[in-house]
C-alpha cells in the first residue's frame, strides 16, 4: 500500500493563509481522484475537497468554497490545498487521501482506499 504524506501545516493568525502538500506517487495521480479531509478536536471527520483525476473537475464543501483551493502537480508527485482566509473554525487535522476510482466525490468521507497520517493547522489570534 502505497503511503500518502501531508506537510505544510503550522500555527495562522486567522485571515492568514497556508499551503497543505501530500506527497504521492505519478501512477496514483494519473489514475485516481483524491481528497482532502480533517478533523477538528472532538469531532468526527469532515470532507474538504476533492478533485479528479483528469483534475478537470473539483468539488469543495460549501464551508471552505471560495477560501480554499485543491490542485494537483504530477511531475511533483503532489496534491495541494491552498488555503486562505483561515477561521479558526478550520482548525484541525488535514489527511489526504486516495479514492478507489478515478471520480471525484462530494460529501464523502468513506469511500477511501486509504488516506495519510495527517498535518496540523491551528488557527488562533
Amino acid at each position: 500500500q502505497e503511503q500518502l504524506q501531508e506537510s505544510g501545516g503550522g500555527f495562522v493568525q486567522p485571515g492568514g493563509s497556508l499551503r497543505l502538500s501530500c506527497a504521492a506517487s505519478s501512477d496514483t495521480l494519473r489514475r485516481y481522484a483524491m481528497s482532502w479531509v480533517r478533523q477538528a478536536p472532538g469531532k468526527g471527520l469532515e470532507w474538504v475537497a476533492d478533485i479528479n483525476a483528469n483534475a478537470d473537475t473539483t468539488y469543495y464543501n460549501p464551508s471552505v468554497k471560495g477560501r480554499f483551493a485543491i490542485s494537483r502537480n504530477i511531475a511533483r508527485q503532489n496534491v495541494f490545498l491552498q488555503m486562505g482566509s483561515l477561521e479558526p473554525e478550520d482548525t484541525g487535522v488535514y489527511f489526504c487521501a486516495k479514492r478507489p476510482g478515478d471520480r471525484a466525490l462530494s460529501d464523502d468521507t468513506s469511500n477511501f482506499d486509504y488516506r495519510g497520517r495527517g498535518t496540523q493547522v491551528i488557527v488562533s489570534p
